[in-house]
């Protein structure tokens, strides 16, 4: 699944069955992609237009679904469907529960009277089930309970599948009827087979009810939680290393007693020989989803971390490659020794493990098969029970002691000279339109506003320049970077341009990412600076980014995601042109959660 067919052979169908596959396993921004990608050759496909709008739904992204079903022409797309009709109240439902207080209340109305005019026209569960929840939400418990009756009453004779099984069991809740729904259950997930997006969503649904109508929600726990998502990582296999050849069947056996007490869904990792693709096999082997995520270029990590152990195990990693939904890279660069490349690898796995758990609404763990000593997976180990997620550490070697994370150590300064950054680029929209008099007013008044913002975080920026109208800066926690670029947006957005002497146009866009950049002493200005191939990609994301707006990458959304999720969210925009014809980057737009100043 992680190769769609040839685009100049597809069509329309088919892609949309890509898509599908893609959502069904949760994976809502790449099924968003190919939606996208797909409606480059069938500009005019109703249902591929309809589907890339739900799956930004289904991800979170409100506001780039919002916008995407407006820019399709879907409110007004002359044509009587239902699914059609009830993606705007979907929209509008997303809205209200996103909201809080009467705001919520008002926008649950409108999102209710939305599906019952929906269900008054086709005359179907789906609306009138969705009618229900947002009476209820809307405080309106005896209009919840009509609609109830009035989706039970649509179910009669209707054709039996996972919605229609899960829709009844919604109705009951809303009724009252607890143990009838729980009865339910067993065949519910006997028609679910495995579509762990349509699992999300009843979970959410259920989980709404039942705060609700203030029932414990542990009695669909159990049931309908969607599957946990794994990162798992190990030591490498070897004759006589920390993980010997001779433990592989104990090792292998342990993973799957893993996989008998947990439902796993799917797994993010490296490939490396050993415990990666052991854990990778048990993953394809249960029918769980493989995300891999590799260091640098596929035949050197193969040299490096994977032919050592033998040609079998070159066999298992392409078989585990052909069967992996995705297959993403940290940096396509070479490793030039440097270990950085690898813990960065790392890092970005587990931060797109907590995204996909979060878009699915399920637990995320990390599962290690590891001797316990410091050093190599130690420090991811470490850096995985400082964020606070579970934990399972599987032992190997010659393992002694209490299993004790390694304490955070400071990374020796790596062979190649590279080291993990985060780089944002800033540009003032209308900057080359400024005349001689109105530039002594831009320089005093927002560049001097930018250099207080700079300025006050200190030591953690480790290099800042600027020339004319563009302003790189580069961090090594990316938590700062993230700040740092939303306190500049703020500050700007404050200057009353006309007081200031400058026009109205005048506008900051900021781009950010996350990667690998080479530290040397800059012949020309005398200092440290960064170069590389990813200082270019960060400098090719702010021209496209919209002006008052900071757009980053997934490697930056992934990491910050897992370390400062509950600051920042990263908001999807799809995947975007980068300017000079660099390519086509998947791109998040920046914000504070709510509360955060």
């Amino acid at each position: 699944m992680n190769d769609a067919p040839h685009h100049a052979t597809r069509t329309a169908e088919q892609w949309l069955t890509a898509v599908k596959a893609f959502e069904r396993e949760g994976e809502f921004f790449k099924a968003y992609d190919l939606a996208a990608q797909a409606l480059g050759s069938f500009h005019d496909d109703l249902w591929l237009k309809h589907r890339a709008v739900l799956c930004l739904a289904r991800a979170g992204a409100i506001d780039l679904a919002q916008h995407k079903y407006s820019e399709f022409g879907l409110p007004g797309a002359a044509i009587e469907n239902e699914d059609v009709d009830a993606l705007g109240a979907r929209l509008l439902k997303d809205l209200a529960l996103a909201a809080t207080g009467e705001k919520r209340r008002k926008m649950a109305v409108q999102a209710a009277d939305r599906y019952a005019a929906i269900h008054e026209r086709y005359h179907n569960y789906y609306p009138a089930i969705n009618a229900a929840s947002m009476r209820l939400v809307a405080g309106d418990d005896a209009g919840a309970k009509s609609y109830a009756r009035s989706a039970l009453a649509e179910l009669e004779g209707a054709e039996e599948d996972y919605y229609s099984v899960a829709t009844r069991i919604e109705a009951l809740f809303l009724l009252g009827e607890v143990d009838a729904a729980r009865a339910l259950f067993p065949k519910a997930m006997k028609l679910n087979r495995g579509d762990q997006a349509a699992l999300a969503t009843t979970w959410r649904q259920l989980q709404l009810v039942l705060e609700l109508k203030n029932l414990d929600p542990k009695v669909v726990a159990r049931e309908f939680a969607p599957h946990t998502v794994v990162h798992f990582l190990g030591h490498i296999i070897s004759a006589s290393g920390r993980f010997k050849a001779v433990e592989e069947s104990t090792v292998r056996s342990q993973i799957a007693e893993y996989f008998d007490e947990h439902p796993v869904g799917s797994g993010y990792g490296s490939l490396a020989a050993g415990a990666d693709i052991l854990f990778a096999e048990e993953l394809i082997r249960h029918g769980a989803s493989v995300h891999v995520v590799l260091p640098f270029e596929l035949e050197e990590f193969i040299d490096i971390s994977v032919r050592p152990a033998g040609k079998e195990w070159v066999r298992r990693l392409e078989h585990c490659l052909a069967s992996a939904a995705t297959v993403r890279w940290a940096t396509e660069d070479s490793y030039l020794g440097d270990d950085y490349l690898f813990a960065y690898c790392s890092k970005i796995a587990m931060g797109l493990a907590v995204l996909r758990a979060r878009h699915l609404g399920s637990q995320v763990e990390q599962v290690a098969i590891w001797d316990g000593r410091p050093g190599g997976t130690a420090d991811d180990v470490a850096f995985w029970k400082r964020a606070g997620f579970a934990q399972t550490i599987i032992r190997c070697g010659d393992f002694r002691g209490r299993i004790k994370p390694a304490p955070q150590t400071t990374i020796a300064k790596p062979a190649g000279g590279r080291v993990i950054r985060a780089m944002l680029f800033c540009d003032i929209k209308g900057f080359s339109k400024l005349n001689d008099v109105e530039l002594p007013n831009f320089v005093a008044n927002l560049l001097g506003a930018i250099g207080k913002v700079v300025d006050s975080f200190g030591g953690s920026v480790s290099f800042a320049n600027t020339w004319g109208d563009g302003l790189f800066l580069v961090f090594e926690d990316p938590a700062q970077a993230a700040r740092c670029a939303l306190d500049l947006q703020l500050a700007v957005s404050r200057i009353d341009l006309a007081k200031a002497g400058l026009p109205p146009y005048i506008a900051m866009r900021i781009g950010g990412h996350l990667g690998p950049a080479y530290a040397a002493l800059d012949p020309v200005l005398l200092r440290q600076n960064y170069f590389g191939a990813h200082v270019s990609r960060a400098a090719r994301i702010e021209p496209v980014t919209p002006e008052g707006c900071v757009y980053v990458t997934e490697n930056f959304a992934a990491v910050l995601g897992l370390e400062n999720g509950k600051e920042f969210a990263c908001d999807y925009v799809g995947m975007t042109e980068a300017a000079k014809k660099y390519g086509s980057m998947r791109m998040f737009l920046l914000r504070r959660l709510t509360g955060n100043s």
